[in-house]
């Protein structure tokens, strides 16, 4: 475990990645509302079929947006808070490439589903969520069966994924199922991505497993050679 120093009131400091992914959501937010209110399109945000047609910088501009101001407030102190806790075991680097990357790959996800489902090809997504998302399973997934804490409330940490995934199904349920496309896709690479591995650890995985079916095939060809029984008077006879 990584040693990491906390701030006031119980936080981690702002130069942790964690802290920076919190201040990225909420001013990139705050910037990306005034700039879609002023151009009047939802210029910024995930619109599949705008990616479509060449819009192909918003599965990057989405990432760090929220548009209702509870989502912004929840998510910046999640991404803070349980952030934090995810850098001090996996390092500053991994945690921005798993919440980055996540729901950069949800993003692209959603487009490709956009092709076949057309009632939500249309529908602007903002990232933000989603990336608050995928860290709170994450950190649950992190404890398994150890027991942490939801609101004070002693629970193990796959219980507390399961709320995490719990808020994404009741949003389905009150705002419509395509509001969480991209979280759908963010939390299921997020259970491959705690349970299996990073894409590098399951290649390394592939790679070995090939190995030893290689090895394995290879070895029924082989046959053991046994050699001639020495007669009395013989064992040196090679020696000469």
């Amino acid at each position: 475990m990584r040693p990491m120093q906390v701030g006031r009131f119980g936080f981690p400091p702002v130069r942790t990645m964690a802290a920076k992914l919190a201040i990225a959501l909420l001013a990139c937010s705050v910037v990306g509302v005034l700039i879609e209110r002023a151009v009047g399109l939802p210029l910024l945000r995930l619109v599949p079929t705008a990616v479509l047609k060449l819009a192909v910088w918003q599965p990057i501009t989405y990432i760090p947006l929220e548009y209702s101001p509870l989502g912004i407030i929840f998510g910046a102190l999640i991404l803070w808070m349980m952030g934090g806790a995810l850098e001090m075991t996996w390092g500053s680097g991994r945690l921005f490439w798993f919440a980055v990357g996540t729901t950069f790959a949800a993003g692209l996800l959603t487009v490709a589903l956009s092709l076949l489902v057309s009632s939500i090809a249309g529908f602007p997504y903002g990232g933000g969520t989603v990336m608050a998302s995928i860290v709170w399973v994450a950190y649950g997934l992190s404890f398994g069966r150890r027991m942490t804490n939801f609101w004070g409330l002693p629970v193990s940490g796959n219980v507390l994924a399961l709320i995490g995934v719990g808020f994404v199904a009741l949003t389905a349920v009150f705002s419509g199922w395509q509001l969480v496309v991209p979280e759908v896709f963010a939390l299921l690479l997020t259970f491959l991505y705690v349970r299996v591995g990073s894409p590098r650890v399951f290649w390394l995985r592939l790679q070995s497993w090939r190995l030893q079916r290689q090895l394995k095939a290879r070895s029924r060809h082989l046959r053991v050679i046994g050699g001639e029984r020495n007669m009395p008077g013989d064992s040196d006879r090679y020696l000469h």
